[in-house]
């Protein structure tokens, strides 16, 4: 079974915590404690993972409803394992991760984000990035060419 990163860890307490904010600064909600009892038991073990099957039952609630907030597929819809490669130019996956994402489960899922992520040499993380955020901010680069001056 699959490893859930202990950065995946911090995400999900900060996500938490962002949503059940402590009423007195000390206090944290039960989503927040269970994630953190996990979290600290892998920093003083120096882990960097901690199995999926082996969290505990509230631990591992809080970091699927964290996981259900992401996006699921890094897929932008430009898949080059479907024209032979290995791994996709457009996500980064592998042909086997492409087509057996349905059947994955979340911190496999997640193992992979992490792992494309890292490597940031797919398009999703260059090319196409740049366009996704000027498209989402609602500015568009201007085809036209600059007028002449007078």
């Amino acid at each position: 079974m699959a490893g859930i990163h202990i950065t995946d860890i911090e995400s999900a307490i900060n996500w938490w915590r962002e949503r059940r904010p402590s009423p007195d600064g000390i206090s944290a909600c039960a989503e927040v404690r269970a994630l953190a009892e996990v979290y600290a038991l892998m920093v003083y073990y120096r882990e960097s993972e901690c199995e999926e099957d082996g969290m505990p039952e509230r631990a591992k609630g809080a970091w699927l409803a964290w996981y259900d907030s992401t996006p699921d597929a890094p897929c932008i819809a430009i898949c080059s394992t479907s024209q032979g490669d290995e791994l996709c130019k457009g996500c980064g996956r592998t042909f086997d991760e492409v087509q057996n994402w349905p059947v994955l489960s979340p911190a496999e899922k997640r193992q992979t984000w992490r792992r494309i992520t890292l490597d940031g040499t797919a398009w999703r993380f260059n090319r196409y990035a740049e366009r996704a955020l000027e498209i989402g901010a609602g500015t568009r680069p201007d085809p036209s060419p600059p007028a002449e001056p007078r």
